[in-house]
């Protein structure tokens, strides 16, 4: 649940802070952990969200603007003060405010931040962190700009690949629905007035098409609260990391989700090594990142190298490299340039999976498009054989 905090910073500044916990005991007590002097404790939206985005702060904008800002010469806090003073949405605007008012009173921007967890994850702090420590904010800014905007590229890629394919599949449902609610009963009144018996598929067919005819209010909400009802069980209950384990045990699907989630990982330690990072604490902060088929993996390789052992034998003794990933990872090490063989690591990847996914698109849309023509024109044959016997049967 989320709350907000009223406290009293060191230097006796009055901040708002966004904090999740799991009730307001433990927020009180998260905020005097951070050094604050607790005021007032109220809960925000406590209402299940429906998304399961925290926050709707606009990230990347703000990532983009605040980067832009700075390099032009202005300050920090007159910066994120001119970002809150031309935001028109009151949500946004009061993040903005909290987070002026707390660098105004000594914390640092990465503090400031962090307490707003909601509005700015771990990834994009531990950049802010890193940059504090290097004095080059504007340049993570922009490093953590272009690594969002080349992991949104590969996500609109695959999403747009997979468009046409649902739309075509909602589109034979719907003239399946059409053709048993609508063209069967009507061909139904012909038999029944004909008086011939009719072959038992089509029988069947009739009576689909009456009961629907009959009772298509209910199915249409039987539909819709299906599915409503699926998305609601998937985001809230354990079947969707059952159903997500279950596509991950796919011998080719899975072997392509993993790979899409190694490019993502790479992407992600190559941005944090090249923000000054250490390789262990990189690490750490892309843990959160990966699939929780992964995530054990990542922790038996983060204490290997912990221990001292390489980057790259870490990685493959644990399954988080390919072919392709290890060799790089072994010229990285050698040349010193691991930030920049990491991002090519993953651009390989990304490109891969690309691919992949046109070639997926363009199998299965000829596939699928003969399997709905095969529903639609069974439901015609068998509304038509009575027709073709009533036929003989004149002759």
């Amino acid at each position: 649940m989320r709350y907000e905090v009223t406290a009293l910073s060191g230097s006796a500044q009055l901040i708002r802070l966004d904090v999740d916990a799991g009730d307001a005991a433990h927020a009180q007590r998260e905020t005097h952990e951070r050094g604050y002097r607790v005021i007032s404790v109220r809960a925000v939206n406590a209402w299940p969200r429906w998304s399961g985005r925290a926050a709707r702060f606009p990230l990347l904008p703000f990532a983009q603007e605040l980067c832009a800002l700075l390099a032009a010469g202005l300050g920090l806090v007159e910066s994120i003060q001119t970002l809150a003073d031309k935001e028109e949405r009151p949500a946004v605007r009061r993040v903005l405010h909290d987070v002026v008012q707390t660098v105004s009173a000594g914390e640092p921007l990465s503090a400031a931040l962090r307490a707003h967890a909601t509005s700015f994850p771990p990834l994009f702090v531990a950049t802010v962190r890193a940059a504090e420590r290097t004095g080059d904010l504007p340049e993570a800014l922009a490093r953590f700009v272009a690594y969002r905007t080349q992991i949104d590229e590969v996500r609109k890629k695959i999403v747009g690949a997979l468009i046409y394919p649902v739309l075509l599949l909602a589109v034979g449902t719907l003239v399946t629905l059409f053709l048993l609610a609508y063209v069967v009963p009507r061909f139904a009144a012909v038999y029944e007035d004909a008086g011939h018996d009719l072959p038992f598929l089509s029988e069947l067919l009739l009576v689909w098409g009456r009961f629907f005819e009959a009772h298509w209010s209910i199915v249409l909400g039987a539909l819709v609260l299906g599915v409503a009802g699926g998305a609601l069980a998937l985001h809230r209950s354990s079947l969707g990391p059952a159903l997500t384990a279950a596509i991950w045990r796919i011998p080719a699907v899975g072997d392509r989700l993993r790979v899409y989630q190694l490019a993502r990982l790479y992407r992600t330690l190559g941005m944090l090594l090249q923000s000054g990072l250490p390789i262990v604490a990189a690490l750490k902060q892309s843990s959160d990142m990966l699939p929780p088929q992964l995530q054990p993996r990542l922790a038996l390789a983060i204490e290997s190298v912990g221990t001292g052992q390489l980057i790259s034998a870490a990685m493959h003794d644990h399954g988080l490299t390919t072919p392709v990933a290890l060799r790089m990872l072994r010229v990285g090490e050698r040349s010193g340039r691991m930030s920049e063989l990491m991002g090519r690591i993953a651009t390989f990847h990304e490109d891969e999976m690309a691919r992949a996914v046109e070639w997926f698109t363009r199998l299965f849309e000829p596939i699928l498009m003969l399997a709905i023509g095969a529903v639609i024109g069974l439901i015609v044959l068998m509304m038509y054989v009575p027709v073709f016997d009533l036929a003989g049967t004149l002759q």
